[in-house]
C-alpha cells in the first residue's frame, strides 16, 4: 500500500466516524467546494457543490440516530499522484433492515483530488442493490 493510498483509507474512515457521530463539520471537511454526488435518495441527478451536500446530511444523522449501523466492511483505494478512487461496501441500515437482510451492503464510490498536500473527495456515490428509496427522506 502507497502512502497515498494509506492517507485516503485514513480519511475515508475518519469520515464514517464524523458520519457516525453526526459531526457535520468534520463529515464535510475533506470534500472539495465543487462536489458531486448521487445517493440513494432523490434528486437522481444528484447533489453538486459543498452547500447541497451539507443540507443531505441531516435527515440522515436523525435516521442513523435511530439505531441504525454505519459502517465500513471492505474498502479498496487506488491512487494515482493527484487523483484517486476508492471503493467500499457499507453495513447500513436500521436494525429491522438489517435483521431481514443482513448480507445487503450499501456500495459507496470515491473520487479524490490532490490539493496541495491534501487529499480532498471529489465526488461521492452511494447505491444500494433492488432497494427502494421512501420519498420521505429525500432532500430536494
Amino acid at each position: 500500500m502507497s502512502h497515498a493510498e494509506a492517507q485516503i483509507r485514513t480519511l475515508i474512515h475518519e469520515w464514517a466516524a464524523a458520519v457516525r457521530a453526526g459531526d457535520l463539520d468534520a463529515v464535510l471537511a475533506d470534500h472539495t467546494a465543487d462536489i458531486v454526488m448521487f445517493d440513494v435518495p432523490p434528486p437522481q441527478n444528484g447533489v453538486r457543490g459543498i452547500d447541497a451536500y451539507r443540507r443531505t446530511w441531516p435527515p440522515f444523522f436523525t435516521w442513523l440516530a435511530g439505531g441504525a449501523a454505519f459502517d465500513i466492511v471492505e474498502l479498496e483505494v487506488r491512487a494515482g499522484a493527484d487523483v484517486a478512487f476508492a471503493h467500499a461496501l457499507l453495513r447500513c441500515g436500521s436494525p429491522e433492515e438489517l435483521a431481514a437482510e443482513p448480507d445487503t451492503r450499501l456500495r459507496l464510490t470515491l473520487g479524490l483530488r490532490k490539493e496541495g498536500t491534501r487529499w480532498v473527495i471529489a465526488h461521492e456515490h452511494h447505491s444500494f442493490p433492488n432497494r427502494a428509496v421512501d420519498p420521505a427522506t429525500a432532500v430536494e
